[in-house]
């Protein structure tokens, strides 16, 4: 997997203080994308072990109390994402307890397949559906359209 930026301290991706990962690599190519640079899955930067372990280093880092990790980017639940994004979520999930995971897709929860569902079983909220910039609306939070859908599972 590629990432395509990390913010090790954000306040605009979810609740709270958080750490931020965009990774590259998204099927849906939604027109009107704020974020169409990440759509090639081999843009960006390899993701690796001392990524993840920064990642898990910053959100238990004292100095800075962080509420928890937002994945978006490109979309954490594209298929060449599964493998690292599963990989990364149990590794904060142990290792950085009381923090949340915020993660937003293109996919909607009800056509997930049973790879993209098994990490969606350990994030805490998930904000689904395409951007569809007919739906575009400024004011909403957390989401671009209207038709996206803040699920809060845990």
């Amino acid at each position: 997997m590629n990432y395509h930026q990390y913010y090790q301290t954000d306040v605009i991706n979810g609740p709270g203080t958080r750490a931020t990962l965009f990774v590259s690599g998204c099927e849906h190519q939604c027109r009107g994308c704020y974020n169409q640079s990440t759509w090639n899955p081999c843009s960006g930067h390899v993701f690796d072990a001392d990524m993840a372990q920064r990642i898990v280093d910053d959100l238990n880092d004292e100095r800075i109390k962080r509420r928890g990790l937002s994945l978006s980017g490109g979309d954490p639940l594209y298929p060449a994402n599964l493998d690292a994004i599963l990989s990364l979520v149990k590794q904060v999930k142990e290792q950085c307890p009381g923090k949340d995971i915020w993660l937003w897709t293109g996919y909607r929860l009800a056509e997930l397949s049973s790879q993209q569902q098994a990490v969606v079983d350990l994030v805490n909220v998930v904000v689904d559906g395409k951007f569809e910039q007919e739906l575009a609306d400024p004011s909403l939070v957390f989401r671009g359209s209207s038709n996206q859908i803040i699920h809060y599972l845990r």
